[in-house]
Order: structure tokens, then sequence, then C-alpha cells
């Protein structure tokens, strides 16, 4: 295990494949961890140097006090990404991570050579919606939802035929840490990058699974819309977080894609 002090904030990262190969970075959702990315990364790491870590508020890294907002998780990226001593490099993110993607390379486009989002918009949900959140976990606990997260998070067939997989997944959705839950709720309550989504120059990628239930396809469909010139692809099969379901299909695109890009 690999920690950093960014920022004031412990993160706790890893890094895969290859030195000197292209570089990338993966950025998890809301509820999870670095260990979403675990098949995906074992299938790019022949060709590539991957970074992946949690975010603050999730995994082993920092829950601190506070509201986070999409800055925080910006600055934490690009500290993070510095040392480790990346310079260019694709990023991948998913869902609140992909608007953590979008932010940075709205911030940053001259260290992207390709953006690779999933199951993400520029806006998710509103601000109702994200505090009905936030007072119910407060109130009844991370179990209170888990259920119904897991029916948006995954495909039919997932909790049909993997049942084992999907109790390891929801107990990993139920440890996660209450503050830092709630303080990545009120990123997405307060981050709206829809004005801003036409200044991504990087060229991007957005993917989104057929069954997700958290970010639809027609929601992903629009994001993918706002940003000029990207490539929108649909996975049959897959939920919210399509590095879990079908690795081997994201692999596949992100390879051809960045492989495009003029990166890798």
């Amino acid at each position: 295990m690999a920690f950093a002090r960014i920022n004031g904030v412990l993160l706790h990262y890893r890094l895969h494949g290859r030195d000197g190969a292209p570089a990338i970075a993966l950025v998890n959702s809301l509820g999870t961890d670095a260990r979403i990315w675990d098949e995906l990364i074992d299938r790019l790491a022949p060709h590539y140097r991957i970074l992946s870590y949690d975010k603050r508020g999730h995994g082993l890294s920092d829950s601190t006090p506070g509201d986070y907002s999409l800055d925080d998780h910006i600055g934490d990226l690009a500290g993070l990404l510095g040392h480790v001593r990346i310079g260019r490099l694709a990023l991948g993110g998913v869902s609140v991570g992909g608007m953590i993607a979008q932010g940075f390379a709205i911030r940053h486009p001259d260290r992207l050579a390709a953006l690779v989002i999933c199951d993400t918009a520029q806006k998710i949900g509103d601000p109702d919606f994200w505090n009905a959140r936030i007072s119910s976990i407060r109130a009844k606990g991370l179990a209170s939802i888990a259920d119904g997260i897991m029916e948006r998070w995954f495909s039919r067939r997932f909790h049909r035929d993997h049942a084992d997989d999907l109790a390891g997944w929801r107990n990993l959705f139920l440890r996660s840490d209450v503050d830092g839950y709630c303080a990545t709720c009120a990123t997405l309550r307060d981050t709206d990058l829809t004005s801003a989504a036409s200044r991504i120059t990087t060229p991007t990628l957005v993917v989104v699974g057929d069954e997700d239930g958290s970010t639809p396809v027609e929601m992903v469909r629009a994001a993918a819309a706002a940003i000029p010139g990207s490539r929108f692809e649909i996975i049959a099969g897959a939920g919210h977080i399509p590095s879990i379901e079908q690795p081997a299909v994201l692999a596949g695109l992100m390879t051809n894609f960045l492989k495009e890009a003029g990166h890798g």
C-alpha cells in the first residue's frame, strides 16, 4: 500500500504497469474505492502505467470534515499526479469520478492526452435530491439505501448470476465512511459543469452501461453531446460501473481510443 499527504489529506494510491509507459489515472465513484478498477487494470497494465486511488472520504484515504467541493477533488488529483511524477496522461473516471475528470480537463487541458468518462454527466441530480440523501443517511445509515443502490449499480444478469459478487460489493458500500460519503454527496449537489463542458478540448470517450439506473443512457448521451467532438459508446450488460461487469469490453474501447488519440 502507498500513501501520500496531498493538500493536508492522506490519500491511498496504487501504481500498476511498467515505468515509462503511457500513463492513465482512474477516479472512483461515490461509495466505492480504487478496487472497482482492478479487472480493468489487469487488462491495461501490460501497456500502460496506471494510477488508481481512493478519493478523499473513501477507502483508506482521509475523511476530512466539512463538505467537499469539486475543486477539492481536482486539487487532490493534481497533487497526487505531481507526487508520483506523472506528467501528460489519459484520465478516466466513473460517476462523480467522471465529473472530477471533466473538471480536471477544464482546469488542466495541457496535462491530458485523452479523457474517458463512464456513467456520468455534467450535472447529476439536484440540490433537493442530494440534501435528502444526506439527511436520510445521517438519520438511518447507509444500510437504509444499500439495496436500492445495488439495483442501480448492477444489471439484472449480475443480480441473477453473481449473487456472491453482488454481496461483496454491497459490503464495500456499507463500509464506506458516512462522513466522507455525505461530503461527496455535497460535491454532486454543488457541481454543474453544463456550461463549462463546451471548453473541454481533450479527445473524449463517453461510456455508459445499458442498464445504468443512476445515470441512465439518455442522460449520459446528453453529456457526451455537450463535449465537442466526443465519442459515445453504450456497453451492453452493464449497469453503473462497467469496469466491474464488463472490464474486457471497457478495456477494448479504451485501448482503441487511446491509440487513436496518440497515447499508447
